[in-house]
């Protein structure tokens, strides 16, 4: 019988690794020109989402591994009681990638694979990660791509008339550090309703 994916240690790994991308981004950008610093944190939230999107597919995957029923009472076909990691993943991106767009389409991608009560859909859903979702999603993205539409987005994400870039705005006060706290909240959250 196949091993079951453990959504707690993905959990984990990611509250690391946002950990890593913290002290990164504060450790290097002692002694940087403010330009070099902007670069960082957006690469900082570039790697933010990264990770982010890893847990939520490695959750999806665990949620679907753990019990096929979850994406069999979604999509109203009967599935195998026993499903490779693999399989798993490739019902989720199929032959593309796995992407969400922002907190809505985070929920959508999510009421896919599982049912309404879902913890891992109920945890998405609370008001308190609403805003970190959402500017994570828009900030990634005006960083990663500096059009017109990301930047009207990121613009919606923070509640402002004005952006000069992601990492512009993350690296004033403690913005990044509050977005990657709330999102560690999420996936501390996430592990303690994981059943493995």
């Amino acid at each position: 019988m196949p091993r079951k994916k453990s959504i707690k240690n993905s959990a984990q790994s990611f509250r690391a690794a946002t950990d890593e991308i913290c002290t990164f981004v504060t450790n290097v950008a002692n002694g940087q020109s403010d330009q070099h610093v902007t670069w960082l944190y957006n690469y900082g939230i570039i790697r933010l989402y990264r990770e982010f999107e890893s847990l939520v597919l490695d959750a999806l995957v665990g949620a679907i591994n753990n019990d096929t029923a979850t994406v069999s009472a979604g999509t109203s076909i009967q599935f195998p009681i026993h499903l490779t990691d693999e399989v798993c993943e490739f019902l989720i991106r199929g032959t593309g990638y796995f992407d969400f767009k922002g907190r809505s389409g985070l929920i959508s991608t999510v009421k896919k694979f599982v049912p309404e009560n879902h913890y891992l859909l109920t945890t998405i859903k609370k008001p308190i990660y609403r805003d970190a979702l959402e500017r994570l999603s828009a900030l990634r993205n005006f960083a990663a791509h500096e059009s017109d539409q990301s930047k009207r987005s990121a613009l919606r994400a923070i509640d402002r008339k004005r952006i000069q870039s992601s990492g512009a705005w993350l690296k004033r006060a403690t913005r990044f550090a509050t977005i990657a706290d709330r999102l560690k909240d999420h996936a501390t959250e996430i592990e303690n309703a994981a059943p493995y």
